[in-house]
């Protein structure tokens, strides 16, 4: 599925600008498409819920940037309930390093920010002190692994 994302400035208008999540693999056609309708940055998924690095990501990062997106990042899905969030971080950030692709370097084979993508209840311990360990343990993992971090969700998830 395809998660469309706005992020707007608040002082202008004019400075809004458009992105696009995926979560399946997204051909340079497809962004083609997304960009012609105004969209210039993409957000493809690079860790499942199901606690697996996405192997759609390397080729979907790579396809952003052939599409000319202007600015390509990344999100993790994670699996709190499989535990040992610095393990999912290092499965992300090992997968794409696999694959030529690290922050930070020159595109198509780099991504600027690790987008830790919280949501789903479901997903998530009932215990609040387990999911804010975990929650702390990814973004410790991110850090001490030299990466920017940012958090998307929305209020109705916490």
């Amino acid at each position: 599925s395809v998660k469309l994302l706005v992020f707007v400035a608040l002082l202008s208008p004019a400075a809004a600008t458009i992105g696009v999540d995926v979560s399946e693999a997204t051909s340079e056609s497809a962004f083609r498409c997304l960009k012609s309708a105004g969209f210039t940055f993409a957000i493809p998924r690079c860790f499942q819920s199901t606690g697996h690095f996405d192997h759609n990501c390397p080729s979907s990062i790579e396809n952003a940037w052939g599409a000319g997106m202007a600015h390509v990042d990344v999100y993790l899905f994670p699996d709190p309930k499989a535990g040992n969030p610095a393990s999912q971080m290092g499965a992300l950030i090992d997968g794409l390093s696999s694959a030529g692709i690290h922050a930070g370097g020159k595109p198509p084979k780099t991504f600027g920010t690790i987008w830790l993508d919280i949501e789903g209840s479901q997903y998530w311990h009932t215990d609040v002190s387990a999911n804010r360990a975990f929650f702390e343990g990814l973004v410790s993992a991110g850090r001490s692994r030299g990466q920017r971090l940012g958090v998307y969700t929305s209020k109705s998830q916490w």
